[in-house]
């Protein structure tokens, strides 16, 4: 059991970004199989806090559920025909585009798709909720569709077709459907495939919607990642030893004034006071003021 989950773990981590969508909404549903199923009747019920509904009191005040919804789903063959085809379009759309690239189609398609939901029954006064990442899914497919319609898809007992091809035919089992059952799962859809295909448009043209999302992730990444530790730099620096001023003039006076009394009192001792010249009994007797 230890060595699945490290397989696992090593698949997730070496895996690109389908691999993780993949990874993440099987998560999702096991986790809603485990706390949301009802056994008794066979059925999920899943709580407004993780599934959009129509209802404004629910999505204003839970607007992260424009994103949960789509890494839920409701039932076994939601789930499994949803990773098939996400795995598939996918792979298509990482041909052409990046990892980054693909993320942000699948935030802002789901998104999107979850407006479109609201708004429709909303202004219809249908109160209902969903999840599922079909809408999401539909983007990829209809933006890889859009950016390479002629390219040859080989397919299991059916052989070589078009991209285009396979696309239409999903999108027709929505446009007919649309008034049967789950008529808001594939009112998401088609938004899903709008979305995808403007999404080619624009980058077309020179803008990447996708650089929304990738800079959001960016941001909160930075902002929760521990800046790496800086060593300590030692500074080296030559300590000179400070110049001796030299004495005040004062002092230097002083010594000078000192030094010449000193030799005058000592021409005194020798010769008498009368031997002095009349500038030497000057400076003694203003010395001695």
């Amino acid at each position: 059991m230890a060595s699945i989950i490290d397989d696992l773990k090593m698949q997730y981590k070496s895996g690109g970004m389908t691999q993780k969508l993949i990874y993440w909404n099987i998560a999702c549903f096991l986790v809603s199989l485990v706390f949301f199923y009802q056994f008794k009747f066979g059925e999920f019920n899943l709580p407004n806090w993780i599934a959009l509904s129509s209802a404004p009191s629910d999505f204003i005040f839970k607007p992260w559920t424009f994103l949960t919804y789509a890494f839920f789903h409701n039932g076994f063959g939601h789930i499994f025909f949803n990773m098939i085809i996400l795995n598939f379009s996918s792979q298509l759309f990482l041909t052409f585009f990046n990892q980054k690239q693909l993320l942000g189609l699948y935030i802002l398609s789901a998104i999107f798709a979850g407006l479109i939901f609201v708004l429709t029954f909303y202004s219809l006064n249908v109160l209902t909720s969903m999840v599922g990442a079909s809408g999401a899914i539909m983007a990829i497919l209809v933006a890889v569709t859009t950016f390479q319609p002629l390219m040859n898809v080989r397919l299991l007992l059916v052989g070589n077709v078009k991209l285009w091809q396979i696309t239409a035919v999903i999108l027709l089992i929505d446009l007919l459907q649309l008034q049967l059952d789950n008529s808001g799962g594939h009112i998401a859809h088609l938004a899903g495939a709008f979305f995808g295909l403007v999404y080619i448009k624009l980058l077309q043209n020179g803008t990447d919607l996708s650089k929304i999302v990738s800079s959001v992730i960016d941001f909160f990444v930075n902002l929760f990642k521990k800046s790496p530790s800086k060593p300590l730099k030692t500074v080296h620096r030559n300590y000179k030893k400070p110049t001796e001023k030299p004495a005040s003039s004062r002092i230097v006076t002083k010594d000078k004034t000192q030094q010449q009394i000193d030799e005058i009192l000592d021409k005194i001792s020798r010769s008498g006071y009368d031997c002095l010249t009349k500038e030497e009994k000057e400076f003694l007797f203003k010395a001695g003021k």
